[in-house]
């Protein structure tokens, strides 16, 4: 599954090659890179700027806000490793769904009957909104759709602390809720996010490649890297099918 598409801050990388990292290293320790076991050629080497949201990504539940129904919330250094690991189950409204069309618990629930499956504790729902087909170009981050804050509530009561997307955001996307909030809508703004405030659960964006999934029958991996007091992480999403 890729890991980068349109973002607000662009990533950048520094590559040091051969070359330079053997300049590099010498100089720290007071060498003579012509002393190189193999003269002037050492480690290759990069330097990255980006966001912690930048890519296939999750959010902890310190992005949503500072608590979760009162408490602390966690960051995702402290988020269980059980919750990035478990049963994938695609729900696919790419044909459903229109753009910025929220999905409900409704919705949620019809997806499930169609495909005759009963969530189980720790499935890891993924959420197929047709956004994947736009994934690196210029409009990707406003295709796609996003959940209501009773479809997410739904979710978790039924045992679910991990759901994903194939969108920028697991909200609709974010012209449409800035839209929404022009006009008085403040419900509408980042729903699926600020019910984060009262349940806790995590989530991932711009988890593509769905398409090419079973609807059920495999694990998926979804590990962060571990950021201290981190409000989400990078993560490399792979899904596990038998032969």
């Amino acid at each position: 599954m890729s890991n980068f598409a349109s973002e607000f801050n662009s990533p950048s990388i520094t590559y040091w090659d051969h070359y330079d990292f053997a300049h590099r290293t010498a100089k720290t320790w007071g060498l003579d890179p012509a002393d190189f076991p193999e003269p002037y050629v050492g480690s290759a080497g990069e330097e990255l700027s980006l966001s912690s949201h930048a890519g296939t990504h999750i959010d902890a539940p310190w992005h949503f806000g500072p608590t979760t129904a009162g408490e602390p919330a966690k960051t995702v250094d402290q988020i269980p490793l059980e919750w990035c690991y478990g049963n994938g189950v695609v729900l696919d409204f790419s044909t459903t769904k229109k753009t910025a069309e929220p999905i409900d618990e409704n919705d949620i629930k019809a997806a499930l009957d169609r495909l005759h499956y009963t969530l189980q504790p720790s499935d890891i729902v993924m959420i197929r909104t047709g956004a994947e087909d736009y994934w690196d170009t210029p409009t990707y981050n406003e295709m796609g759709t996003g959940l209501t804050a009773s479809a997410v509530v739904w979710l978790v009561e039924h045992g679910v602390h991990m759901i994903t997307t194939d969108a920028y955001s697991l909200d609709i996307p974010l012209k449409y809720m800035a839209e929404k909030l022009k006009d008085g809508d403040k419900d509408g703004f980042f729903p699926a996010h600020r019910i984060g405030r009262e349940v806790e659960y995590v989530h991932a964006e711009k988890v593509i490649n769905l398409r090419l999934l079973p609807a059920t029958g495999f694990k998926v991996s979804l590990f962060p890297i571990k950021i201290r007091k981190g409000s989400g992480s990078w993560c490399r999403a792979v899904a596990i099918l038998d032969d």
